[in-house]
Formats: C-alpha cells, structure tokens, sequence
C-alpha cells in the first residue's frame, strides 16, 4: 500500500513534505519565515545568502531546482518545509503527500521588484511588462489546473498583501491547513511589513 493511502491528507501527519512555492517575487521567503518561526523546520542549504533583496534570506535548497531529475533528496523533507519554485510543482513525484502554500502576488508589484532585483544585479536584460503578465497568467492557469488533479496535494492559496494587512488572520488560515500545529503568535511576529517596498495599485 502507497504511503499517501495510509494517512489522513487532511490532518498533519510527520511523513508529509511541507511546500511554499508561488511566482519568482512572490513572498515565499516571507512565507518560509513564518512557517518556520511557527514550528516547522526548514530545508535549506545556505548557499544563497541574505541581501539588500531578501534581508532575512532566501532559504532555499540548490537540489530543488533539479528535481526533473533527481528526487533523492525527498525523504530527507518529510515532516520538514521546503521552497519551491512554482514551475517546479508539475515534476512533483507522486509517491508523497504534499500541503503547498502557494503565494500569490499583484502581478505589478511581482515585476517591480524583480526589476529592482535585476538592476541591483547589474543585469542588462529588461522584462517586458505585457508579455512576461501574459506568461505568467498562463503559467499560473496551467500549475493551478495541474493542483487540482493530484490527490496527493493540498493547496492553500494565499495573498501577500493580505499577509502584510492582517497576518494573524492569515496565520491562522495556515495553521488550520496544517492541522493546528503552528504557533500562530510567533509566525505573526516573523512577518516584517516594513519590506513590504514594492507595492502596487489595489
């Protein structure tokens, strides 16, 4: 008998992989700080450090992004939190039981700080506001039809301005999807609104 058949999906249980994915810009560092002060522990590797971007860091895992082809390293998250990319989610394995966290941004405020982003970084390439919103509307429709299919995921989808208005109400949100075991006061006081920079049109 599979593994997902064994547990209750909708209680938290120690042998699921935690996920918080959304847009590149989209709050899923904010997001891992939370969870984490929370309770949960983080898989991170710390090769990508803080900076005048991401102040508190980017917890990321270098191992995620080649998941197509190598998912050796999913064992080691279960019961754990990991930050993946939302591209990413459609080379999930199905041989685990996922929660993903899925941020969603004001597509505006996602492009304004990816620009910042790439001229802190000295890079020459620009974005193309309307054609990268069009990539993006697609992309999300596609990932978010692909959630919907797997019975071996469940998806909570939060916003990042509601975060920044109201994070205990969001908190709770989250810790309801997880089954009650985040610490709801710790997460609220992980979230730093002062980095909310980038802000778009309501």
């Amino acid at each position: 008998m599979s593994f997902i058949r064994t547990i209750f999906p909708k209680k938290y249980h120690p042998g699921m992989i935690t996920i918080v994915s959304g847009l590149p810009r989209s709050g899923t560092s904010m997001m891992m700080q939370m969870i984490t002060a929370g309770g949960i522990e983080p898989v991170t590797d710390n090769i990508r450090k803080a900076d005048e971007d991401n102040p508190k860091g980017y917890y990321e895992f270098e191992k995620v992004k080649a998941i197509k082809e190598d998912t050796s390293w999913l064992p080691g998250c279960r019961g754990k939190l990991v930050k993946m990319v939302s591209m990413l989610l459609l080379d999930l394995p199905p041989d685990y039981y996922y929660k993903i966290i899925f941020m969603k941004r004001r597509i505006n405020e996602i492009l304004l700080s990816q620009r910042k982003m790439l001229d802190r970084m000295q890079h020459k390439e620009k974005i193309d506001d309307i054609e990268t919103t069009v990539n993006y509307g697609r992309h999300l429709l596609k990932v978010q039809d692909f959630l919907k299919k797997q019975k071996n995921m469940e998806v909570l989808y939060i916003w990042y301005h509601h975060v920044i208005e109201n994070a205990e109400k969001q908190a709770k949100r989250i810790k309801n999807f997880m089954g009650g075991v985040l610490k709801v006061n710790e997460m609220v006081k992980a979230v730093d609104k002062e980095l909310y920079r980038n802000r778009g049109y309501r």
